[in-house]
């Protein structure tokens, strides 16, 4: 995934055999640290970023795998088996999206250093709406795969307050 032309990523993505939301939710997070190490000046901001930008890659590709696990658990055939293997699966893919919502925040927490300027200031909104649009689909992905399951306050909590915050630091971009 990582060496693939944009073109080829976006033909496999239309795939409907393709992992697609989890997937796209991570690349959100590699663009938006890759926007604040652009726009940053502060070389342990840049590092930081950078590095979260790889990260985010390595998470685009262990969902893609998780969603394969989900998918291989769902064909087979009915009973205690496909349950367990099932759930261990869901389980399992549960974890890229909840890291993907921890990097919005860290992205968001990146951004909010570098000093606003109308240099940056399109960089760093992106930034924070692609942050924003990441914890907003990672949220849905762990309430997918967590069906049946008791719902999560804390999710919501976080995936709103990464909101509140783009919301902040987009208007603050604006209005300076």
């Amino acid at each position: 995934m990582r060496d693939q032309t944009m073109t080829d990523f976006l033909k496999a993505l239309a795939s409907p055999d393709s992992p697609g939301g989890g997937v796209t939710a991570a690349l959100h997070v590699a663009q938006a640290a890759a926007l604040v190490a652009r726009c940053a000046e502060e070389r342990a901001v840049v590092a930081e970023a950078e590095a979260l930008s790889m990260h985010a890659l390595r998470l685009a590709e262990k969902d893609a795998h998780a969603a394969k696990t989900v998918t291989r658990a769902e064909r087979q055939p009915a009973g205690d088996l496909r349950d367990r293997a099932l759930t261990d699966a869901r389980r399992g893919a549960r974890v890229p999206p909840a890291d993907v919502i921890a990097g919005a925040t860290v992205v968001l927490d990146l951004a909010e250093r570098v000093p606003p300027g109308p240099r940056v200031a399109t960089d760093l909104a992106a930034a924070a709406e692609a942050a924003r649009a990441a914890a907003a689909t990672a949220g849905v992905s762990i309430e997918v795969l967590s069906a049946g399951l008791p719902e999560d306050a804390v999710l919501r909590e976080t995936v709103a307050a990464i909101h509140a915050r783009a919301d902040r630091l987009t208007t603050a971009l604006r209005e300076g």
